[in-house]
C-alpha cells in the first residue's frame, strides 16, 4: 500500500492475499497460514535466510516467528503506530514482559508511572524482584530528576491509564528520557494505533494489547512491541527469540479481520459513549466521569492535543460506598461483568478500592469506583439500563 493513503484505506488493504501466477485470481483475505516446520529447497537457500536472521531482518526459519498471516498482522499495526519493527505476542502482559526483558538486566532500575494496567505490578512482585530488577512507581506531582538513578535505563508509563483514564505528557516525558539516556516505553492499548501514536510523540516502543480493539470481538488473546528504532528492534528480535514466543495463526488471522472494521467500530464506540457521558453528567448519583474526551476531564486538552479520537472506555464514580455500588454492578443486564474490554460489547467492572490505594489520581476515596465499556448497542438501550440500575442504589 502507497503511504499516501489514509490509514483508514491502509488498513483494509494490509493483508489482502496476492494473485496466484497460475489462475489470476487471488481471496481477498489472506488465508491462515499454519506451520511448525519449514523446508528448504536447497542448503543456499537456507544459508541465505540464516545469513538475513543474523543481521536482524525478520526472515523465518521456523514457524515459532510465524509466517504470511503474521508479517501481515506485523505490516498493519507498524502502520497504525508508526514503527518500523513489530513483534506479535501471545497476551498484552506477555508483550510487557518481552518489552521489559529486552531492555533491563540485573542490577538495572526502571521508573513506572503509577496508573498503569494493574498486572505489572505482579510483574514486579513475581518477577522483577527476582531479577534483581528496581522498580520506582511515581505521579504526575513527582519530580522524575529526584527520582532517576545512574542504574535507570527504562521509563515505562501507560497514557491514557486503563482504570482512571489519565492522560501523560508523552511529548514531555520524551524530552526527559533523552535528556537522561532513557529509554521510554508506554502501553498503548487504550489509542490502539489509530486513536493515539505515542511513536511520533517521542516514545521509543510501544506496547499493545491486541485482545482489545485491534481485534474488536473478545475471542482472541494477542499483544504487540512496536518500535521505530533500530537499535531496540534488534534487542526485541532477539530476546522474543530467546523466550520462544508464538502465537496462533488463526488467532493472528481473526485480528487481521477485526483491523478491517476498528476504524467504524471506533466511531460507533465513540458516539454511544459520548451520549452516554451527557446522561451521567445530569445523574446525582454520578460525582465525576474519567474520560479524556469529555470536556470536564483533566486531560481534556492533552486529549486534544495528541489524539486522533477516542473509544468505549469510561468510568465514573458514584456517591455512595464501594460496597453500594455492588447493586449497581448487579443490576445491570446490557453491561457484562468483565474484566476486559474493546469488544463489541458492553461490559462492567466493580474496581475494589485495595486497587485504588496505588492510583495518585484517585482523590475520591470513600466513594465507588466502576468502570464501564460502552459497546456497539442501541444506546437507547444501555442508557436504560444503566438508568435502572443507578436507581438500585437510590431505592435501597
Amino acid at each position: 500500500m502507497k503511504s499516501k493513503h489514509h490509514l483508514h484505506t491502509q488498513l483494509l488493504r494490509i493483508g489482502s492475499a496476492p494473485f496466484d501466477e497460475a489462475t489470476g485470481t487471488a481471496p481477498v483475505n489472506l488465508p491462515s497460514v499454519r506451520t511448525s516446520t519449514l523446508r528448504f529447497k536447497n542448503l543456499d537457500i537456507l544459508d541465505a535466510l540464516q545469513e538475513k536472521r543474523a543481521r536482524g531482518e525478520r526472515v523465518t526459519t521456523y514457524g515459532i516467528s510465524g509466517l504470511d498471516t503474521h508479517r501481515a498482522l506485523e505490516d498493519a499495526i507498524n502502520a497504525l503506530e508508526g514503527g518500523t519493527y513489530c513483534v506479535i505476542n501471545s497476551s498484552g502482559l506477555a508483550s510487557i514482559h518481552l518489552a521489559f526483558m529486552s531492555v533491563l538486566k540485573t542490577g538495572d532500575h526502571v521508573l513506572v508511572s503509577d496508573n498503569i494496567y494493574g498486572p505489572v505490578r505482579v510483574l514486579h512482585d513475581t518477577l522483577l524482584k527476582k531479577l534483581g530488577i528496581e522498580v520506582s512507581f511515581f505521579s504526575k506531582q513527582d519530580n522524575l530528576e529526584k527520582l532517576v538513578k545512574p542504574n535507570t535505563r527504562l521509563l515505562y508509563v501507560e497514557s491514557p491509564g486503563s482504570l482512571l483514564m489519565e492522560m501523560l505528557d508523552m511529548p514531555a516525558l520524551s524530552k526527559f528520557a533523552k535528556a537522561h539516556d532513557l529509554v521510554l516505553a508506554t502501553d498503548n492499548t487504550w489509542g490502539a494505533g489509530l486513536l493515539y501514536q505515542p511513536l511520533n510523540l517521542g516514545a521509543d516502543i510501544s506496547v499493545i494489547a491486541g485482545t482489545k480493539y485491534l481485534n474488536g470481538h473478545s475471542d482472541v488473546m494477542l499483544g504487540a512491541v512496536v518500535t521505530n528504532r533500530e537499535d531496540l528492534a534488534e534487542q526485541i528480535h532477539a530476546t522474543q527469540y530467546a523466550l520462544g514466543n508464538s502465537v496462533s495463526a488463526d488467532d493472528v488471522w481473526l485480528t487481521l479481520r477485526g483491523l478491517k472494521t476498528m476504524a467504524v467500530r471506533l466511531e460507533q464506540h465513540t458516539r454511544n459513549t459520548q451520549t452516554v457521558c451527557e446522561f451521567l453528567d445530569q445523574h446525582p448519583m454520578v460525582s465525576r466521569i474519567y474520560y479524556p474526551a469529555w470536556h470536564k476531564d483533566p486531560g481534556y486538552e492533552l486529549w486534544q492535543r495528541d489524539c486522533h479520537g477516542t473509544n468505549g472506555l469510561i468510568s465514573i464514580s458514584l456517591n455512595c460506598s464501594p460496597e453500594a455500588a455492588k447493586r449497581f454492578v448487579d443490576a445491570l443486564e446490557l453491561f457484562g461483568i468483565g474484566f476486559s474490554w474493546g469488544g463489541y460489547e458492553s461490559l462492567v467492572q466493580w474496581v475494589s478500592p485495595t486497587v485504588l490505594e496505588a492510583h495518585s489520581y484517585w482523590t475520591e476515596q470513600g466513594k465507588a469506583l466502576v468502570r464501564l465499556h460502552i459497546g456497539l448497542e442501541d444506546v437507547t438501550d444501555l442508557i436504560e439500563d444503566l438508568t435502572q440500575a443507578l436507581d438500585a442504589i437510590e431505592t435501597k
